[in-house]
């Protein structure tokens, strides 16, 4: 169990990072600080004095206690070269590597430092990512938002960071409550696309697994609605399957009775990403499930574990080296005073043929 110090001094810098406290401001005083943690004044005094240690804290005689400006100039004097913060939700043989090569090739190129930390996304792991890069002193930052489709009470830490001038750049998604600048593929168009060439193939019965806590899955649904609503097609609740970062580890169990439950009715499945697809691939292995013979399957994100699968996937592609690089790119130009930079970019996907999608005769 932590000191009760320790917590008040986690508290205290936690609010000045997102902008709770702002610099000059006054913070509660001593007395209050002791009934808020039931603390004694002794505990207090050496929470107060390690923060102003470290340059957050300043006090005055016969005045408080204030937020003081040295803690940012401390952070920006632990390195002599200027570092980006990189924020992602997972570090896997997903797309992340070929993200994370395309920000450190474009920041070498300039000298750059990389600093990273893996959310695994959840919001309490990104406070900690965020509040370790503020912290640190880092010259920007480039974020995969963590549950991007749910509300997200980081919020505060985002637009402490715009007060501060702290260039940022979100990757892959974005929070709807933010005017951020944002390099994303275009997902709508890409389930779109996804979803057209199976009708296009003939299939008339078709599914769709989608993540919901996350914004690309959101869009992705939204594109899959878009190619039914003009194929005619009626779109039908029971051939949805949605899960999202909790449930995800019972995905597998779920696609077992959702396959068995729509396997008469069902030709095609568009999935949330190639990981997604590949489960997919697992289950109907496991259920006596011919692929692409009795169902087609269609990925998207043209990944790694797509590209090294016993089975080649039909999927859709994603930029990941040139998104991270061009991200990269962002905030180096807005650090070198280049401000007319576009705050908005969509990568459009194109369709890769695969051995997972089959033609249905129309008889």
């Amino acid at each position: 169990m932590k000191p009760k110090y320790q917590l008040i001094i986690e508290d205290i810098k936690k609010d000045i990072l997102s902008g709770t406290y702002k610099v000059g401001e006054k913070i509660p005083s001593e007395i209050v600080l002791q009934e808020s943690y039931q603390v004694s004044r002794q505990t207090v005094r050496k929470a107060i004095l390690d923060l102003s240690n470290e340059g957050y804290l300043r006090s005055e005689r016969g005045s408080g206690t204030y937020v003081s400006s040295q803690y940012r100039s401390k952070a920006g004097a632990k390195t002599t070269n200027k570092t980006i913060g990189v924020i992602t939700t997972y570090i896997s043989d997903y797309i992340f590597p070929s993200i994370i090569r395309g920000i450190e090739s474009r920041l070498n190129e300039d000298n750059y430092s990389l600093l990273l930390a893996s959310t695994n996304n959840d919001i309490t792991r990104e406070r900690k990512a965020l509040e370790m890069m503020m912290s640190y002193g880092v010259d920007g930052l480039i974020v995969e938002p963590t549950r991007s489709n749910v509300y997200n009470p980081n919020i505060a830490y985002y637009l402490s960071c715009k007060e501060q001038e702290l260039p940022f750049v979100m990757i892959n998604a974005y929070y709807e409550e933010l005017e951020v600048p944002f390099f994303c593929l275009d997902d709508v168009q890409s389930s779109y696309l996804g979803t057209r060439e199976l009708i296009s193939k003939g299939h008339t019965q078709i599914g769709i697994i989608s993540k919901m806590d996350d914004l690309q899955g959101k869009l992705r649904m939204k594109g899959f609605i878009k190619a039914l609503g003009e194929a005619k097609l009626r779109f039908q609740n029971e051939h949805v399957l949605s899960f999202d970062t909790d449930t995800k580890p019972d995905l597998s169990a779920n696609l077992e009775t959702y396959l068995n439950d729509n396997r008469d009715e069902l030709t095609a499945l568009v999935c949330y990403n190639d990981e997604v697809g590949l489960e997919v691939v697992n289950v109907c292995r496991k259920l006596d499930i011919s692929i692409p013979d009795d169902l087609s399957i269609v990925g998207q994100d043209n990944s790694y574990i797509a590209k090294n699968a016993n089975i080649q996937l039909t999927t859709l592609t994603h930029p990941q080296e040139q998104m991270g690089r061009d991200a990269a790119d962002w905030i180096i130009k807005h650090l070198q005073g280049k401000k007319d930079l576009s705050t908005v970019t969509y990568y459009q996907p194109e369709f890769i043929e695969g051995e997972t999608v089959k033609a249905i005769e129309v008889e």
